[in-house]
């Protein structure tokens, strides 16, 4: 089943998966999951449970840069879509294309890698 035209990791969102996924082991199906599950919800059915935001502020015209605070880890056991664990992401409208930025356990860091961000599309 093809969600979305094209998905794309950055180079910098690998390297931080690939750390993540040490400590919690289920990382790759996760995201699997959250792909077919909360992105299809927000961009294909309009349908916001409160689990992305569009992060402002960072005046990039495109693509459109989301943080997802809802994103169930099978790994941290007990705690739901509020795992802790964010995501990063931009989408083309255009192109119906993803692009991940960046993946970051909020027990290690508070917020997204703006410099990332505008280093990449700014």
């Amino acid at each position: 089943m093809v969600i979305f035209n094209v998905i794309n990791y950055l180079e910098e969102f690998e390297k931080d998966l690939k750390k993540l996924n040490k400590r919690f082991k289920t990382l790759d199906s996760d995201m699997e999951n959250f792909i077919k599950t909360q992105l299809r919800l927000y961009h294909k059915l309009n349908i916001d449970n409160g689990g992305i935001l569009k992060i402002s502020g960072l005046s990039i015209k495109s693509p459109q840069i989301f943080k997802a605070r809802k994103f169930a880890c099978k790994a941290l056991k007990g705690t739901g879509s509020k795992s802790g664990i964010r995501i990063i992401y931009g989408y083309y409208n255009k192109g119906d294309k993803i692009e991940f930025i960046e993946v970051y356990y909020k027990g290690d860091k508070e917020n997204e890698d703006r410099e990332r961000i505008l280093k990449k599309y700014g």
